[in-house]
């Protein structure tokens, strides 16, 4: 599957024009402080984004950013204005032509951005296996990740060593697609339906699973989206499964429980946050406005205190209470169904 992949977006596809779905050509409501940003980077890496959402968590100055699939390198230029000069970010791809692209332009972002030395570097391998290109144990703050799990032949690996590399406190953060069901096996074999990001989409609770048995104890749901394939052959293959574009926020936190338990913890957001001066928004259920006294469960607690995150609330309360779990904490499909004119379903929140 590898060489096929390499094959659909080294060779096949020559531009974004040339996908046959939307699943991996969008950008969910770019915010204002990015677009400036975009506006720099070069236009051949711009033309040959494949990306399902916008995935720039906050507060990243500073940091070690790892890119998991970063083809030709748009978030990687994005992150380093973001992490700034005393950041680094690290891009690993599997196919060439798309790090040709990316590195081709390194010196003319640099000038763009207005680094005295280039903070970005380009490795080629593979995501399922970062130990092969000396990436430590513990050495990334922060893993971003656009549209590229669902293409991993081995998702399981990308988990394991994502967990690996990550410091303690540190995040994987990543936009991928997802589907309402398991996609039956001959669908998976087609390289069509794999390279535009569809057969290869997890089930999402497959997903949730996976995530809690390499280390990623509470996955929270940033954001969603429906996906439209605009393509009938493609729509009559795929038959009734629903597909989802999701951004999530994994943290490497080993004491995080399996649910929402209720401490009667509390936070107040300080407003601190480049960009987020009125609300922080952990995830779709948890927008915490600044200088409002915000209610939480044990785990969004530790993934506040016990990570880059701290500096900018005030926290209440510990844990040496317990009143059980907070209400709300379900197990339905977290995705809003809105393509097919269902009803929001929310169930999926905690707290």
């Amino acid at each position: 599957m590898h060489d096929t992949i390499q094959q659909y977006y080294g060779e096949t596809l020559g531009s974004s024009l040339d996908l046959q779905t939307n699943a991996c050509r969008t950008d969910a409501g770019l915010p204002e402080y990015v677009k400036p940003i975009l506006a720099k980077v070069h236009d051949e890496v711009l033309t040959r984004y494949y990306g399902c959402g916008l995935v720039l968590p906050e507060s990243l100055d500073g940091l070690t950013v790892l890119d998991l699939g970063c083809g030709a390198g748009r978030d990687v230029y994005v992150l380093s204005k973001l992490v700034g000069e005393h950041g680094r970010v690290i891009g690993v791809d599997m196919t060439e032509e798309q790090l040709a692209v990316a590195s081709r332009h390194e010196e003319y972002h640099r000038k763009e951005f207005g680094h005295a030395e280039s903070n970005v570097r380009f490795l080629h391998g593979y995501i399922e296996r970062l130990s092969e290109l000396q990436l430590a144990d513990a050495s990334v703050d922060v893993i971003v990740s656009n549209c590229v799990l669902n293409l991993a032949p081995d998702k399981a690996a990308v988990l394991s060593e994502a967990w690996r590399v990550l410091k303690p406190g540190g995040e994987l953060y990543f936009s991928d697609v997802y589907a309402d069901r398991r996609v039956p096996a001959e669908l998976t074999a087609d390289p069509v339906l794999y390279g535009e990001c569809l057969s290869g989409a997890l089930y999402w609770n497959d997903f949730l699973g996976l995530a809690r048995t390499h280390g990623f104890a509470d996955p929270r749901l940033v954001d969603d989206r429906g996906i439209t394939i605009g393509n009938a052959e493609l729509v009559a293959r795929t038959g009734n499964i629903r597909f989802y574009s999701a951004t999530y926020r994994l943290f490497k936190l080993g004491n995080l429980e399996s649910a929402c338990e209720d401490y009667g913890q509390a936070v107040v957001y300080r407003g601190t946050i480049p960009h987020h001066p009125h609300v922080f928004e952990l995830d779709k259920h948890h927008r915490i406005e600044t200088g409002k006294f915000f209610l939480i469960c044990g785990n969004s607690w530790r993934m506040l205190h016990d990570t880059r995150f701290a500096a900018h609330f005030d926290f209440y309360g510990n844990f040496e209470r317990h009143y059980g779990i907070f209400p709300g904490c379900g197990t339905g499909l977290p995705f809003d169904d809105t393509i097919r004119g269902g009803a929001d379903n929310h169930s999926g929140g905690c707290c």
